[in-house]
């Protein structure tokens, strides 16, 4: 599996900030599907019990057209998030996208507005930080 330029980079940063990663890549496997997202994580709190599980798609979104770009990860995140829902991971799904992208693409009001009705989480770096749909 080729790897995004990114890859390393999301993946020391959710290290950095106490996440422990358990799959590289995580495997989603439902009925005749199989297909990989790019990190598995979780974070570990006071009592073993309390767990926030993740799994992260990583997009560059460096080439010619941005948009179609964005369209192709808008497609892999929902399907990635329909696999995790029907399979009942209990796991969080994020689009992880580097700090230039997020401000200069993923801030356009269009932009803004499909992240939050389509309900994608966003990371982005340095240093990644956690964004919900609705916050």
């Amino acid at each position: 599996m080729a790897k995004d330029a990114y890859h390393d980079i999301v993946k020391r940063a959710l290290e950095k900030n106490g996440w422990r990663i358990t799959h590289d890549p995580p495997v989603l496997e439902f009925e005749d599907l199989r297909v990989l997202a790019d990190l598995g994580a979780e974070q570990t709190y006071a009592s073993e019990d309390n767990k926030d599980k993740i799994a992260v798609e990583i997009k560059v979104l460096g080439g010619i057209s941005k948009i179609s770009e964005f369209e192709k990860a808008l497609g892999q995140y929902h399907l990635y998030r329909t696999l995790i829902q029907q399979l009942k991971l209990e796991r969080s799904l994020f689009l992880a996208i580097s700090k230039e992208i997020y401000r200069k693409f993923f801030q356009c009001p269009s932009i803004r507005v499909i992240v939050r009705v389509q309900e994608v989480k966003i990371l982005y770096s340095t240093p990644i930080r956690r964004q919900s749909s609705n916050g």
